[in-house]
């Protein structure tokens, strides 16, 4: 079962698009574990519902207007975080008042700019239902960035945030200005959810932020204790979901959420069992661990051949496997296993892909522009209304005298990605070396 287990991470980490939802992720994890413990004990745990509504009104904009969705979104909603802080502290409109007239307001805003606009499309649902696996390099460096400016200022001022938690009244009267960390915490919190959004998406980013804290406070009763238990059940439970998601082929947000739900109950089965005097205070922490690490581990349970080959040790299949590798290092398959996380990859880094030799299979298409065919290798997948998506790319013989294949033949296509400009807009296609006909077909269909 170990071995199994590393070799699906090792599997996992051949893919840079998920190094890099790791990297993310887990940060954005630690920001919405330490702020969460915040604000849970002042009863604020719906304003990551509300900000991520506001995010998304935000993003119907920036997609509107053609712009980066972050560099619109997070200024948007740091105003909203501070706008919803001061409509809190009025009498007449209570935080959850605040939250419902905030948040419903802007995402009925942000349905009537996509209305009118561009519609419902896949980028749209990528930040309602979320997709870590859909990042370009500037969203994670500036992911990244932010992440460490969130970590850092709740580190510098932990004393303060602590003493205006639990009793603001007596932070003021000491001299501690509870206006202004509770404004710092707003801030914090509003540039975690527009991080978050990408992973979780606007619907479920709440529950990175309330599952962990919730579930330390079941076993530990101490601030400290519950905010480093926090952060170690957020960065477990993204760990375990990221992996389960690769394994079982589900949406990355829903998993993690799904596991955050498992350990929440486990935690109250261990409390249920401490309060009946079953056990004390080194082995709660024990069994914490260990069923940490239990859910952790869970991928590694499903089946699969070992690593390991039966020609381990052949000498003369070691070299020919060798060959192959060095041969095959030189072209990026696209699998099906990861199919359509790999080609939105390419489209979204194209920088990184132009000039190298991509190899996949798919349906062949060809598609009539009037003046001309064209042809593609594409999949389905998730559009916004079902199965109603497409992924792969326009292909190309570099001569007209190649024959194309017919219409829903099964194809493997290998080429170099090139890039052509038309009407203003970047392009990408394959310049073939070879489109082959194949008799085993693919799944047309693929979730992820």
């Amino acid at each position: 079962m170990i071995e199994r287990f590393f070799s699906i991470l090792a599997e996992m980490f051949s893919y840079m698009f998920l190094v890099r939802a790791f990297t993310v992720g887990a940060l954005v994890s630690l920001c919405a574990a330490l702020l969460g413990v915040n604000l849970v004990l002042k009863r604020y745990s719906m304003i990551g519902d509300g900000l991520s509504h506001v995010g998304f009104g935000a993003l119907a904009l920036a997609t509107a207007m053609n712009a980066a969705p972050l560099l619109v979104s997070i200024p948007v909603v740091l105003c909203a975080a501070v706008v919803l802080l001061r409509l809190g502290e009025k009498t007449l409109i209570k935080g959850d008042a605040a939250i419902a007239l905030l948040s419903t307001g802007s995402l009925a805003l942000g349905v009537v700019i996509i209305s009118q606009t561009t519609g419902m499309n896949t980028d749209v649902c990528n930040y309602l239902f979320g997709s870590i696996l859909a990042m370009n390099k500037t969203d994670v460096y500036l992911s990244i960035g932010l992440s460490a400016v969130v970590f850092v200022l709740f580190i510098l001022f932990y004393h303060k945030l602590f003493a205006v938690t639990f009793d603001e009244q007596f932070a003021e009267a000491t001299g501690v200005p509870a206006g202004a960390y509770n404004m710092l915490t707003a801030v914090l919190t509003a540039i975690t959810i527009v991080l978050g959004m990408r992973m979780m998406g606007a619907m479920l980013i709440s529950a990175l932020i309330i599952f962990p804290a919730l579930t330390s406070m079941r076993v530990f009763k101490t601030f400290k204790s519950v905010t480093v238990c926090s952060v170690c059940v957020s960065l477990v439970c993204f760990f375990a979901g990221i992996v389960i998601s690769y394994v079982y082929a589900i949406p990355t947000g829903a998993s993690v959420v799904l596991i955050n739900m498992a350990v929440f109950f486990l935690f109250w089965i261990i409390k249920l069992l401490k309060r009946e005097g079953f056990f004390g205070k080194p082995v709660t922490a024990a069994l914490c661990a260990v069923l940490l690490t239990f859910t952790l581990l869970v991928p590694g349970c499903s089946g699969g051949k070992s690593a390991s080959s039966d020609g381990e040790n052949n000498p003369a299949q070691n070299t020919a496997a060798k060959d192959g590798a060095a041969e095959a290092a030189k072209i990026i398959e696209i699998k099906e296993k990861m199919f359509l996380a790999q080609v939105n990859d390419v489209y979204l880094n194209a920088e990184d892909y132009i000039g190298k030799t991509l190899k996949l299979e798919g349906l062949f298409k060809n598609a009539d522009y009037g003046d001309s065919f064209r042809y593609f290798v594409i999949r389905y997948g998730p559009g916004c209304c079902g199965f109603d998506g497409n992924a792969g790319f326009e292909v190309l013989w570099d001569t007209e005298k190649k024959q194309y294949p017919k219409e829903d033949d099964w194809v493997e296509a290998s080429g170099v990605l090139q890039r052509y400009e038309e009407d203003g807009f970047p392009y990408l296609y394959l310049a073939l070396h070879s489109l082959n006909v194949l008799e085993k077909r693919g799944a047309e269909v693929l979730s992820q």
